[in-house]
This record gives C-alpha cells, sequence and structure tokens, in this order.
C-alpha cells in the first residue's frame, strides 16, 4: 500500500500574503494546494492522502477537497508547533488507518510542480532500497558559508544535488525514526531525509527536474504561473 502525507503547514510568512496561507493563494482560479493533490489523487498507485494542515484552516481545506473532488484524501488533521512534529502527527494518523510496511511519500503541499513519474520513481526505490529522497542536480556553485562574511569550502557541484520532495519511507521505520527523535529531545528536523540519515538509514535517490520548485516567496509563484502558463500553452499549440 501507498500514501501520502501532504504537509501544509506554513503560514506564508515569506510569501508577504497578509490573508491566506500560501497553500491556499490561487492561480487560474485553483488553490496551490489542489494542484499537488491532483497528482496524487490521479496517480494509480495512490491508495490515500493525508493532509497536515495550519490550524484554524482545516475546514477549509476539506471544503477545496471536496469541491475539486480529491477522493483518496482520509484524513486531514492539525500540525504540530514544528515542521518535524507536523510530520510526526501526519504518521501516527496513518499508522492508525494503514499498515506498518505502507510506502509513505512525505510530501509538501506548496510543491505543486511534481508529476506522475516522480511518484512512480518514489514507490519504486523504497520497494528496491527501502528509501526515495527526490533531488535535482545542483546548477550553481555551492559555497559553505564561514564565519566573517569569508567563504568555506566551495564544493565541487557535479557530486552536489538539490535535495527536494518527495521523501519516501516505510511508515513503520518512518515512525520509530520520529519516536527517538523525539524521545532524544529533538523537536524540530530540517527534513525527513535529515532525520533519517541521523537515525543511521541509507538513503536512496530519485532525479527529478528543477522545475519541481518549493514555493516559498511570491518569486517562486511567479515561477509556477509562467511553467502552468507554458505547459497549458504547448498543448494548445502542439509544441
Amino acid at each position: 500500500m501507498n500514501i501520502a502525507i501532504i504537509f501544509a503547514g506554513g503560514t506564508g510568512q515569506r510569501m508577504n500574503t497578509k490573508t491566506k496561507p500560501k497553500q491556499f493563494l490561487l492561480l487560474h482560479g485553483k488553490p496551490i494546494i489542489i494542484y499537488t493533490l491532483e497528482q496524487f489523487q490521479q496517480h494509480k498507485k495512490i491508495d490515500g492522502i493525508i493532509i497536515v494542515c495550519v490550524e484554524g484552516w482545516i475546514r477549509y481545506c476539506r471544503e477545496l477537497v471536496d469541491q475539486f473532488h480529491i477522493t483518496k484524501v482520509k484524513a486531514i488533521i492539525p500540525g504540530g508547533e514544528t515542521g518535524m512534529l507536523s510530520r510526526f502527527n501526519g504518521l501516527k494518523k496513518a499508522a492508525e488507518l494503514y499498515p506498518k510496511d505502507t510506502i509513505c511519500l512525505m510530501h509538501d503541499g506548496v510543491r505543486p510542480l511534481i508529476d506522475y513519474e516522480i511518484i512512480s520513481k518514489n514507490i519504486e526505490s523504497v520497494e528496491k532500497h527501502g528509501s526515495a529522497v527526490t533531488v535535482s542536480p545542483a546548477i550553481e556553485t555551492i559555497a559553505v558559508r564561514d564565519v566573517d562574511n569569508k567563504v568555506g569550502s566551495i564544493l565541487d557541484r557535479s557530486k552536489c544535488q538539490m535535495a527536494k520532495a518527495p521523501q519516501s519511507f516505510r511508515l513503520e521505520e518512518l515512525l520509530k525514526a520520529h519516536q527517538k527523535a523525539v524521545a532524544d529531545g529533538m523537536m524540530d528536523c530540517i527534513d525527513t531525509a535529515y532525520l533519517m540519515q541521523m537515525q543511521g538509514y541509507r538513503l536512496f535517490t530519485v532525479e527529478c527536474s528543477p522545475e519541481n520548485i518549493k514555493i516559498t516567496t511570491p518569486a517562486d509563484f511567479y515561477i509556477f504561473r509562467a511553467l502552468i502558463d507554458a505547459r497549458e500553452n504547448s498543448q494548445i499549440f502542439g509544441i
């Protein structure tokens, strides 16, 4: 069994939006999160979806799910105080609903340019290796920050990748790793892959295109809009 746990807990502070969290901003009459959810809804190997939503917006999220017929959503639950605790909430809910060997694709609600192939590759990698971290090639030079505005190490770009999402593992292993982290006093961690690596799990990658962006700033939203418009134009004009 394969499920997606979608995180929609951000409040959009870097988006400079005063009215709605960024995942609910509209493009062509459709909220960003719906673009994301539709990709999992339409994938034949995804059996269910759990949404971890910012508190106070759960009812609105449910209305959107009903309006856009996202029938695979099995639960919408509130997030925690940190990103890691929000992920933990999602995993605990998944454990109530699904077997322990379920493959969980952990994904951002504001990463809507995921596609069918990336989802398939994540599932296949977990089936084969036990993990899947979606990455794209580093396309710019990466320099490690040092003190006093000095540049530290400059990394070989050919050996660098940008970690994105989904990040996918078996439910039982995800749950154990998060339980241990909380028991050890860790209440936040940058992402699932980092936490799992810290707990000793081997990480295997699947590659995606740089278009699999996370919409965090206004500039990201404009890029998203341009990419969606370009895709629609290619279908209309056959280019």
